[in-house]
């Protein structure tokens, strides 16, 4: 069962990985610069994410990577981002499942992983070409989920009432 406030989100499949963007007050989305040493995509923007582990529902593990990347709790579900498939270094299909969500924490301050990221930014439209960055000329991932996440929020009924600080 999900603690209260969080919406559940879809279980079946199970997805390989699950990543969330966070929206400041301003409608800007947060973002981590992967560090040199990552064996996976070095040097490149991502979201929160992570994988789901063995006895893990999706919206633990989502919590879990908030809170390990972050230092923020996860507060609810807001929107279901989608589902984006890729091939792993070994050719098998990896499945993410990526949400918008609202967190309880100061924004402001972040407890990174700093063996993992070496810094964040809160991104906005302007800024969706730039997360392309040391990318593969098709991987376009992080832009994507980023772009949904900021067009969802300028739908109307889609903002989030996201705090600046834990309340």
């Amino acid at each position: 069962m999900a603690e209260p406030g969080v919406a559940v989100a879809p279980e079946r499949p199970r997805p390989d990985v699950v990543g969330a963007v966070v929206l400041n007050g301003e409608g800007r989305a947060f973002v981590q610069l992967r560090g040199p040493d990552r064996r996976l995509y070095p040097n490149t923007w991502d979201v929160v994410s992570g994988h789901v582990e063995d006895g893990e529902t999706p919206v633990e593990a989502l919590a879990r990577e908030v809170a390990e990347e972050t230092g923020w709790r996860l507060r609810r579900i807001v929107r279901d981002l989608g589902r984006f498939h890729w091939p792993d270094n070994d050719g098998v299909k990896v499945t993410g499942a990526y949400f918008l969500i609202e967190v309880d924490g100061d924004l402001s301050r972040p407890v990174l992983e700093w063996d993992k990221h070496s810094r964040y930014t809160w991104a906005g439209t302007e800024d969706l070409e730039s997360l392309r960055e040391n990318c593969a000329p098709d991987d376009t991932l992080i832009r994507d989920v980023v772009a949904r996440a900021l067009q969802v929020h300028r739908q109307p009924g889609g903002s989030t009432e996201q705090n600046s600080t834990s309340g």
